[in-house]
């Protein structure tokens, strides 16, 4: 493989640092403009010749567009004028690649790919979505409630949504009003002379082909979620939900440093089970008449199930009656507009369902259900119609990993096995090949595989580790790659669809960051004690150990939960990367795990915290300190933790279920009572705390802090919208009340769950740093 890095000319003036000289803490938390950015979106450009692509402006918060030709000449910036006749990334291709669609700016355009014409579709302050276009090249897409649909020739409205009862309509049965129309003639006669008016403005409105059509009427008693038209403009499929519906008490954000000089306060999201998602509803409608059935969920494969049932009995709360509530995931139209397939998801997320529509019966047809006793996975929900019109694809966690499957009427073919995980699933242009994430060679390694539509045939087509998404050609012939390793962040490359040409197109990194010597993770494999088999790390250490030294040891938890920080690309937390090179230049050694629950493993793995977050991962991390003492020279007695969000909640576990284990942990950004998080992510894992109180007692951390015999340091920011600085006002009176000594609360006013400034960045890694160096070393 050939790579060809191109430095930006932009970058190429910033100093060069001595190759020798040791990162510094300062340095390791400045704004990463030093670092160089990373491409952060890459399209082609419309004739395959050459691609675009966005960074960031050096030392502002916008970004800039780039170009670089496939021909090997150096990447440039695009000023405003060349911006105009740009692509954006979000292109859909006409079924016979004759033209290219896609929004710039909120608004939608049509590239002639024969040409290179480029028309502009629409002029709207409300941003274009859904755009699909149908097998005989019309092109639709909507814009607030309004769909319109291109011809090839003109633009024109081809259905209205409107939040109403619809003229005309029956109203309820009201004795009263019955007495007044039969007691007055008068009343009874402009009645009738409405209605003749009214359905005479229809028949004209239906016979004149220059007027828009009539408005689709849902009724008042709704909000509209989505809606999708068919490609060919006759149907319309509608997501509703109850207008004012109760989503629950939110919370209020107090900010202390303001412009103002006075306190402000914003709004921000509910607690878990305060109130669940707002149940939805899905509607067919024929645009031409305006008739819309509701299309019932009775069909749909254990609809009216309690998976919750034996919590609820417990709880003593009542047995549920009638069908789950649901939410519509997405509408999927094939080109033709004959064939609809929607996916729905239980609010309580124990099941998904993918059905179709049959669109004479205003009824769905199930075509596959998937139940997960735990929770369905908010990753891998992929899925929609090949080229045929006939046969979905779809991803499903059905095996116990992420897989790739058709079903053709009944017949389901599963075209990806194994234990690793297939996502973003591309389909070639005639539908004859599936392309697609895979990290079959081991869970750190992704790359792009494809496999034909008729069978089980993967391939790997790159080389290049750490592939972080991809894009077709408009030619079909050519990927574009977005990849990264441990110290270099996203770059682009273009690759052969079969695999025998690779090409590295940029390279943003400065010369400053590229002259220093980091110090390479080792992917190491801990063995599980406690039946979870393999634990995969990153390990930093000094490249030769010496013969008796014991080194003291930090353990580093990643956030989310469910992410994955041990592969091959480019960490999300590279700052923490550059201070573990700190740390082994002191003489430490780091341990980095994507512990039970991350990302990448498979779902037994993802879902072994249900009902109990904590557990599992402590278990595996009290086996990576058993693996650093017995392989690497790990010194036990001087062993620290440390972590954000929810690698903060898991420094909390560790240091009060293990007292005396970690001499030292960093608590940033943590989680200490999960009630107080959001429903979407923790319903998932631990239902809600009034049906399941038992798993938020043993999960939250405010519940066992009396266990708290080692140093802790919290940090966190005060405006943090995602884990409320409440969390760490509690569990602060919790220790002050239970008397607890040698921790303390650093608070940082300006900043939310992600810190953004330097300042902020150094004094909460300067207080880790001393921590660990006034408790950990000799």
């Amino acid at each position: 493989m050939r790579l060809a890095p191109l430095a930006f000319a932009l970058l190429a003036t910033l100093s060069c640092a001595q190759a020798a000289e040791p990162i510094t803490l300062a340095q390791a938390m400045a704004d990463p403009d030093w670092i160089g950015p990373p491409v952060e979106g890459g399209w082609w450009r419309w004739d395959g010749k050459a691609v675009q692509f966005l960074v960031k402006h050096p030392g502002e918060t916008y970004r800039d567009t780039w170009q670089v030709a496939l021909d090997g000449s150096a990447p440039v910036a695009l000023d405003n004028a060349a911006r105009a006749d740009i692509e954006a990334g979000n292109l859909v291709y006409a079924d016979d690649g004759s033209h290219s669609a896609f929004v710039r700016s909120g608004n939608v355009f049509v590239r002639d790919l024969r040409s290179g014409a480029l028309i502009q579709l629409s002029r709207d302050n409300d941003t274009a979505s859904h755009l699909q276009w149908s097998h005989e090249g019309g092109l639709v897409w909507v814009q607030g409630n309004a769909w319109y649909r291109w011809d090839g020739r003109s633009v024109g409205m081809a259905a209205q949504l409107k939040t109403e009862d619809a003229p005309g309509a029956a109203p309820r049965a009201d004795d009263l009003r019955d007495r007044q129309l039969r007691l007055i003639a008068t009343l009874r006669d402009d009645r009738a002379r409405r209605d003749a008016n009214r359905a005479q403005m229809e028949a004209m409105r239906k016979a004149d082909p220059t007027r828009a059509p009539a408005p689709i009427y849902i009724g008042k008693g709704v909000d509209i979620a989505d809606s999708a038209l068919s490609p060919d403009g006759r149907w319309l499929l509608v997501v509703t939900s109850e207008k004012g519906a109760d989503g629950g008490q939110g919370g209020k954000l107090p900010t202390y440093v303001t412009e103002s000089g006075y306190e402000e306060f914003e709004d921000v999201r509910t607690r878990v089970g305060r109130n669940p998602p707002v149940p939805q509803r899905l509607w067919l409608a024929e645009v031409a008449t305006g008739n819309v059935a509701e299309l019932k969920l009775d069909r749909l494969p254990g609809i009216a199930d309690d998976p919750l049932a034996a919590l609820r009995k417990a709880a003593g709360k009542p047995a549920q009656t009638g069908n789950r509530a649901v939410q519509v995931g997405g509408l999927q139209w094939n080109t033709r507009g004959d064939n609809a397939a929607v996916m729905l998801r239980a609010v309580d997320n124990k099941d998904r369902w993918i059905a179709s529509v049959d669109l004479a019966a205003a009824t769905l047809q199930p075509r596959h259900r998937l139940h997960d006793p735990a929770w369905i996975n908010w990753e891998f929900n992929d899925y929609g119609w090949l080229p045929d019109g006939k046969t979905l694809w779809y991803l499903s966690e059905e095996s116990g990993y992420s897989h790739l499957y058709t079903l053709d009427g009944t017949r389901q073919t599963q075209l990806t096995d194994g234990p690793w995980e297939t996502s973003q699933v591309s389909v070639s242009r005639d539908g004859s090949t599936f392309y697609f994430l895979c990290n079959r060679a081991a869970p750190i390694d992704y790359e792009v595989c494809k496999t034909p539509a008729q069978r089980n045939a993967v391939q790997e087509i790159t080389a290049l580790d750490g592939v972080e998404d991809f894009s077709l050609s408009p030619q079909g012939t050519a990927l574009l790659v977005r990849h990264s390793s441990a110290y270099l962040p996203p770059q682009l490359s273009v690759v052969d669809v079969d695999g025998r040409r690779a090409r590295q197109l940029t390279d943003t990194r400065t010369p400053a960051y590229k002259a220093h010597t980091w110090v390479q993770p080792q992917f190491v494999q801990v063995p599980s004690r406690h039946g979870a088999g393999t634990l995969w790390g990153k390990f930093y250490g000094p490249e030769k150990m010496e013969p008796g030294r014991k080194y003291p040891v930090v353990m580093f938890v990643h956030g989310a939960g469910y992410l994955q920080n041990v592969s091959a690309r480019y960490p999300n937390y590279f700052r923490e990367q550059m201070f573990h090179n700190l740390l082994v230049d002191e003489g430490y050694i780091v341990l980095d795990l994507d512990y039970r629950a991350s990302q990448g493993y498979g779902r037994d793995w993802r879902t072994a915290i249900y009902r109990w977050m904590g557990k599992p991962e402590l278990e595996d991390y009290l086996d990576g300190l058993d693996w650093l003492v017995a392989n690497k020279q790990g010194d036990r007695d001087r062993a620290g933790i440390y972590g954000g969000s929810y690698g903060g909640f898991m420094t909390y576990v560790a240091l009060f279920k293990a007292p005396g284990v970690f001499k030292a942990g960093a608590a940033l950004r943590p989680v200490a009572d999960w009630s107080q998080y959001n429903h979407e992510y923790t319903s998932n894992i631990l239902n809600t705390p009034e049906l399941d109180l038992e798993a938020y007692q043993r999960s939250s951390p405010i519940e066992f802090a009396a266990g708290l015999q080692d140093h802790l340091l919290i940090a966190h920011g005060m405006i943090d919208d995602n884990v409320f600085f409440k969390d760490s006002v509690m569990m602060t009176q919790k220790l002050i009340e239970l008397r607890k000594d040698k921790w303390e609360l650093a608070p940082y006013p300006l900043e939310r769950h992600g810190f953004t400034h330097p300042d902020s960045w150094y004094d909460e890694y300067r207080r880790i740093h001393e921590l660990f160096g006034r408790v950990l070393k000799p």
